[in-house]
């Protein structure tokens, strides 16, 4: 088994670095060779991280971290067998700059993708330059890992690139004990005394657009619901100012970062307002609980991951928004145990091994950079139930 490199920026809290550093775990304890670069050692994550990682200290500024991560993977790239493992899209760049430093002599670069690539969101000028950069991926780099069975044909399309260097993973975003512990809350949940209980939860950043899900709950909730909103980042003050204004202080609460689980046990429905997603951690954690989704088709596998366990409205919708959160049902218990077992596709014990077969099976071929799969495994589509109506 070739080393498998896993460059980070750092362990502060990220869905993309939590699963990433999972994976690794998993990797090591089944035996593969495994080397995580970290741009920079702070944050909580650092626990979670396996024995052999490096802290490169290289801080927190852009351009310069992504250049000394590629640096480092060159370094050890240019001694050794090495797979590089970029774990979303935000690596892409690092292994941009690998494959040009390298060429042809680049390790086999794998890009688990992690977010939207069509960003419906994005101005006509920035997205013609996004969707060029994804063209230069797709010739630069060797395969690429979709989260759910939705993306392939997203993947294809975008990055320029035959069928067969497009894999399906179902998104680990759970352990088993997760899951277990996820599942208590299901069983334990009880309705409100008055009014519903709405939760979202994510970094308080732009793309998470937690400002529809403010106006979507003044436009359509009743005196007795409230909203809470679990996660920190810089959008915060614009989000207070917008909950004051609204004169929504009393009904709507931001109590930072914390562990999700306590949100979702009281909390009656799962809201997530983005503009653009891969898949969503959250929902998959929020189902698992056996909370209905209220969500934005910000990707192509909304529908499929919420089903009949939910509704989906056209990301731009606001009001659209608050009409299918005032009128959400919660799901029976029946449903909630079909949700948590459609979820159990989406952990890491499933996933990693499934990941090492896959980077252990690339063969560079003697022309060059033409790679070929030989064990590149598909998942069947996800199939949880008939997609509702917006």
């Amino acid at each position: 088994m070739p080393l498998l490199l896993v460059p980070l920026n750092s362990f502060a809290h990220g869905g993309v670095e939590r699963v990433a550093l999972r994976l690794a775990r998993a990797w090591a304890a089944d035996g593969a060779r495994v080397r995580v670069l970290v741009a920079d050692g702070r944050g909580p994550l650092a626990a979670e991280a396996p024995v052999d990682t490096e802290i490169l200290g290289l801080g927190t500024a852009e351009p310069a971290r992504s250049l000394g991560l590629a640096a480092a993977v060159a370094r050890l790239a240019a001694r050794e067998d090495c797979r590089l493992f970029a774990a979303g899209n935000t690596y892409a760049l690092v292994a941009m700059l690998v494959h040009l430093r390298l060429g042809a002599k680049a390790p086999p670069i794998f890009l688990k993708v992690s977010n939207d690539l069509v960003r419906a969101d994005m101005p006509p000028l920035l997205r013609w330059g996004y969707r060029r950069w994804l063209a230069l991926q797709g010739r630069a780099f060797d395969h690429f890992i979709g989260l759910a069975a939705p993306m392939h044909g997203e993947i294809v399309a975008h990055m320029h690139v035959a069928p067969d260097r497009v894999s399906i993973i179902d998104d680990p975003a759970l352990t088993t004990a997760d899951l277990a512990a996820l599942a208590t809350l299901a069983a334990a949940r009880r309705p409100a005394s008055a009014g519903r209980r709405y939760v979202a939860v994510g970094r308080l950043v732009a793309q998470k657009n937690f400002g529809r899900a403010i106006q979507a709950f003044a436009a359509s909730a009743g005196a007795d619901d409230r909203l809470v909103i679990i996660g920190d980042g810089p959008e915060r003050p614009r989000l207070e100012a917008l909950v004051a204004s609204l004169g929504l202080g009393d009904r709507v609460r931001l109590p930072g970062a914390g562990p999700a689980a306590p949100a979702l046990a009281a909390a009656d429905v799962f809201v997530l307002s983005s503009d653009y997603e891969a898949l969503p951690a959250v929902v998959v954690e929020a189902l698992a609980s056996g909370l209905p989704v209220v969500a934005t088709d910000c990707c192509v596998s909304m529908r499929a991951l919420v089903g009949a366990f939910g509704t989906v409205v056209a990301a731009g919708d606001t009001l659209a928004l608050g009409a299918a959160m005032a009128a959400q049902p919660p799901l029976t218990a029946a449903q909630a145990d079909a949700a948590a077992a459609a979820m159990a596709a989406f952990t890491i014990e499933r996933a990693a091994a499934r990941y090492l077969s896959l980077l252990g099976a690339t063969v560079v071929a003697d022309t060059g950079r033409e790679n070929a799969i030989l064990t590149a495994e598909t998942a069947p589509p996800l199939q949880i139930g008939p997609a509702p109506s917006c």
